[in-house]
């Protein structure tokens, strides 16, 4: 079991990864000699799940260049044909369709699942919901309805939606015609961080409000699920491309129109090959989703700089130094 890290975000931790965990492997390694580079998203809230990755390629010997921001298409075609190495925070089965058509298992080496159950969908706050009785994203096809969540007076629901290009994108357009929404519903798209925040500024002057989100993210620290807003259903699953037929009703029964999904270090399939240590570690590395929510939640209330990001990682590394290192000793055991 990981343990929990958050009580040593102290000073202390400002140290460097070499210190944390390079030192321990002072003997010849795997990956010495071999340069990787790693890329993320432009969300800032992935540096941290993105850096441990990278701090652990640094303690088996690589030499790990300045993580790249790229639009997650431009980083599944980069890695696919090898002008990058990897990308810690592969979204599955969100990214399905961009993974195939990027080269697929052909191209790509996936193995493992590095954080685990990650929800999204779409909120609305709770005052709302229960003044209205809307429990269902379907029922905003009622023009009076929709027009309560009216912020540009257009007469339409205002949904801060997705960036373009993010795989979530590609669900809200969907659901928006599937649920026939189109006429009473805006998809507002832009930069997710600022569109938000507007949100959240709406929400606290007691305006209704209505958005996509997912975890782990600081929003929900923010708007609390259950305590300050609440999860809408779908009418009927619908997802586009090779998940059409996906059915995403959940144990309980309730369905919130996306599937759970996992984060995925996704990498170049002839790196792995050549690099049997980075491809187990990429295999067997895991990141407990409350840790990155936490992390978020530090970044949101303004520990957003690169020295405290990175700050954050070594933290996290030295509260979970003995499984950090476990980590690392099975990784230069396949090297062998």
């Amino acid at each position: 079991m990981i343990t929990s890290w958050k009580k040593t975000l102290t000073a202390s931790v400002l140290i460097s990864a070499a210190c944390t965990a390079g030192s321990v492997w002072a003997e010849s390694l795997p990956g010495k000699g071999v340069t990787v580079q790693p890329l993320q998203s432009t969300v800032a809230e992935e540096t941290f799940q993105t850096l441990i990755v990278n701090k652990a390629l640094q303690a088996l010997g690589y030499t790990v260049k300045p993580t790249k921001e790229v639009d997650y298409n431009v980083g599944y075609t980069s890695i696919a044909e090898g002008d990058a190495t990897y990308l810690t925070v592969g979204w599955f089965p969100l990214h399905a369709d961009k993974y195939t058509m990027a080269g697929g298992d052909e191209k790509f080496y996936r193995k493992g699942h590095y954080i685990t159950g990650a929800a999204q969908g779409y909120l609305i706050d709770k005052k709302t919901a229960e003044k209205h009785g809307i429990t269902n994203i379907g029922q905003l096809t009622d023009p009076k309805l929709a027009k309560l969540f009216d912020a540009d007076g257009d007469g339409k629901a205002d949904l801060t939606g997705c960036n373009p290009g993010w795989g979530c994108e590609l669900v809200i357009e969907e659901q928006l015609s599937a649920f026939k929404l189109r006429d009473t519903v805006a998809h507002n798209q832009g930069n997710y961080a600022a569109i938000i925040a507007d949100t959240i500024s709406r929400y606290k002057k007691g305006d209704p409000i209505l958005y996509y989100t997912w975890t782990p993210y600081w929003v929900s620290g923010v708007l609390v699920p259950g305590k300050d807003v609440v999860w809408l259903e779908v009418p009927f699953s619908a997802l586009p491309g090779e998940r059409k037929d996906v059915d995403t009703t959940l144990p309980n029964g309730k369905n919130y129109g996306f599937e759970m999904n996992s984060m995925r270090i996704i990498a170049n399939k002839q790196f792995a090959k050549d690099n049997p240590a980075a491809a187990k570690l990429f295999e067997i590395i895991k990141l407990n989703i409350n840790d990155v929510s936490a992390q978020n939640m530090l970044m949101s209330k303004g520990k957003n700089s690169s020295a405290d990001i990175e700050a954050h990682a070594n933290s996290w590394i030295k509260a979970n130094q003995t499984q950090f290192d476990a980590w690392l000793n099975e990784a230069k055991q396949a090297a062998q």
